[in-house]
């Protein structure tokens, strides 16, 4: 109950405060399945993406985020609450793994980042094989989004000047075939190439 409390009040305070950075428009947001396990699979080019995608989604999200955010009591029992799972960034964290599957398994819709870290350069920057994984091991579908604007939030001095157009644009969900058995690193990192070939698909021309 307190958690579903956190996270309702964290998406009305998102909304209230996003025309402070940018006008917001969602495209696709009718793809979204009501129910069922979902692997959200985004770009990254800002910290205000995890928001972006909270007030996109017409159904709750959890999502990981690096540990030191947690180091303070006060924001990691918020974070904690609003369903965010602290992560060691050297992608070796075996407990972030087996909570995702577990959030997977319990019907929730898990937000993953593929390249791992922000990309402010534009496109899109090298991916992990973690996504592919987690889709190989849950067989939970995957849904691609696209962000667009967020890189100009860099700082609060666009609070001053909220001229950003920020796009969410959601595609269709799709699922990975991981092949009979265990998948190889070749199946997986092939897995991987047609899910950042969906996002690409999602993002404007550079």
């Amino acid at each position: 109950m307190a958690v579903d409390l956190y996270y309702r009040i964290g998406k009305v305070a998102a909304r209230i405060m996003m025309p402070t950075f940018g006008r917001l428009e969602v495209i696709g947001r009718d793809h979204v399945p009501h129910e069922g396990p979902l692997i959200i699979a985004a770009n990254h080019r800002s910290n205000a993406d995890p928001p972006l995608i909270v007030e996109a989604f017409p159904r709750p999200v959890w999502f990981m985020a690096k540990r030191e955010l947690f180091d303070n009591p006060i924001a990691g029992h918020f974070l904690r609450n609003v369903h965010v799972y602290p992560v060691d960034r050297d992608g070796r964290d075996i407990d972030a793994v087996r909570w995702a599957q577990a959030t997977l398994a319990e019907g929730k819709a898990l937000l993953v980042f593929p390249e791992g870290t922000r990309n402010r350069e534009g496109g899109l920057g090298p991916a992990t094989d973690g996504l592919s994984y987690l889709a190989a091991r849950t067989g939970a579908p995957v849904i691609p989004v696209g962000i667009t604007g967020s890189e100009r939030i860099n700082s609060y001095v666009r609070i001053a000047f909220p001229l950003t157009r920020l796009r969410v644009n959601i595609g269709k969900p799709f699922t990975l075939d991981p092949g009979a058995g265990r998948p190889s690193r070749e199946r997986l990192r092939e897995m991987t190439e047609e899910v950042m070939s969906r996002i690409a698909a999602l993002l404007p021309l550079q």
